[in-house]
Parts: C-alpha cells; sequence; structure tokens
C-alpha cells in the first residue's frame, strides 16, 4: 500500500464510507415515521436519493409524503432527535461492520504515521457508540463532528476547518465521500476528492466529473491505479 505516501492528510466520511451504517439511518427513519403512525412507502434506494444530495432533502420529501406529520410536528429538530435515539437503539441491536477495506487502511496509515481524520454530520454521540464496538476506529485521532461546524455539507466549511487545523501549506490532501452531498463539499476545498460506493448506486452516473476519481470498495484501490 505504497499508494498511501502521495499524500500527508488523509479525510474520512464516516456513515456508509467507513461503517455500514446506512441501511440503520433508513431503518431509524422508517421506524420514526411508524412511530407516529405513517409507514414510510420508500426503498433504500429512494431514501439515498433523498439522503445524499441536499442536507434539507429528507427533511423535505418526508413531509412531502406526509403533510399531515409536517402539520403537527413543524419542528424538524424534534423528528430527527426521534429518529437519532432509534438509531442508537439500532446500534444496541447489533454492532455495526466496517467497510470492506477499512481495517487494512487504517491500520497503513496508523504505521505510515500519516495525518487523518473524519469529518462527518453525525454527532458525536453516535460516533462514539459506534467506536467503542470498533476499536480500529480509534487510530483516527482527528474528528470533525456535527457540532464542530454551522453549515452541513455540501457546504465545504466542515472539510475547510479539517484542512486548515491539520495539513500544512504545501502537503497533498485527499478526501473520501460515498455520496453526491459529501463530494460537493470536498470539491469546495483543495483536497483531491475519492468518491467510495457501489458500481449500482443511483446517483453514480451523475457525479463522476473531473477531477473525482472513482473506486467501487477501498479494497479496490492499488498501487497501479491510485488517485
Amino acid at each position: 500500500m505504497q499508494w498511501i505516501h502521495q499524500y500527508q492528510l488523509f479525510l474520512f466520511d464516516f456513515d456508509g464510507l467507513l461503517v455500514n451504517t446506512e441501511h440503520l439511518h433508513y431503518q431509524a427513519y422508517i421506524r420514526m415515521c411508524a412511530k407516529h403512525g405513517y409507514q414510510l412507502p420508500w426503498s433504500f434506494h429512494r431514501y439515498s436519493e433523498a439522503a445524499h444530495h441536499k442536507s434539507t432533502d429528507l427533511r423535505d420529501q418526508i413531509y412531502a409524503e406526509f403533510p399531515a406529520l409536517q402539520a403537527k410536528y413543524p419542528d424538524w429538530q424534534v423528528l430527527y432527535e426521534e429518529k437519532k435515539q432509534i438509531f442508537l437503539d439500532l446500534l444496541q441491536e447489533g454492532a455495526v461492520e466496517l467497510m470492506p477495506g477499512v481495517v487494512d487502511l487504517l491500520i497503513a496509515l496508523e504505521k505510515a504515521n500519516i495525518k487523518r481524520c473524519v469529518v462527518t454530520h453525525s454527532a458525536v454521540s453516535l460516533i462514539n457508540s459506534i467506536r467503542q464496538h470498533n476499536p480500529v476506529l480509534d487510530t483516527i485521532p482527528h474528528w470533525i463532528t456535527r457540532e464542530h461546524y454551522t453549515q452541513a455539507k455540501p457546504h465545504p466549511e466542515c472539510y475547510q476547518i479539517a484542512i486548515a487545523k491539520w495539513s500544512q501549506p504545501h502537503d497533498r490532501v485527499i478526501g473520501f465521500e460515498d455520496s453526491p452531498r459529501g463530494l460537493n463539499a470536498l470539491l469546495g476545498t483543495s483536497a483531491k476528492p475519492v468518491l467510495i460506493c457501489p458500481p449500482d448506486s443511483p446517483y453514480l452516473s451523475r457525479v463522476l466529473q473531473d477531477p473525482v476519481s472513482y473506486y467501487p470498495t477501498f479494497t479496490s484501490i492499488t498501487d497501479q491505479n491510485a488517485p
């Protein structure tokens, strides 16, 4: 894994990139709606379309699906806090798996003493719960969670904060995302943007462009095809 030495700072999204949590988030929204008497009729792909572009799309589309829910709870934060608690409950029901290739990459970065940071929309309470069951994540020394910035992805603020804190002027920085929303945030920075997602992702064909590099999984990155 010599390719990692081309960069001095690695930036990682979290959900769906390092840890396989996207299906849990999907189930948490289904359960949140069911708690109020509404059956969310979305497939996982339909959920991904709503969740992975703009930070407000999921809220707006659930409200559009259930206008009476919006009338009763116009403050989305109330429902979102319910969803967060349901997500935590789901975590307790079973350990979250790491995505393919994550363990090998994190261990290699630790051995090489290359700077690395997670930049995520998730709250620190959710992060800590997942880290308890996946100690290799503790090899990542720096974490930017939702409490550390004001403007959600696709705004680049969160990544800009990480780059300002942990890179030097001539460092080469690389960032990894699994969604269009996060990818657009990376594109607003000096980092090399890399998309990691399955080849059947509904948004893939729309987001592949220069200077984005694409791989189905971390295991697909080799010294011969490295970004």
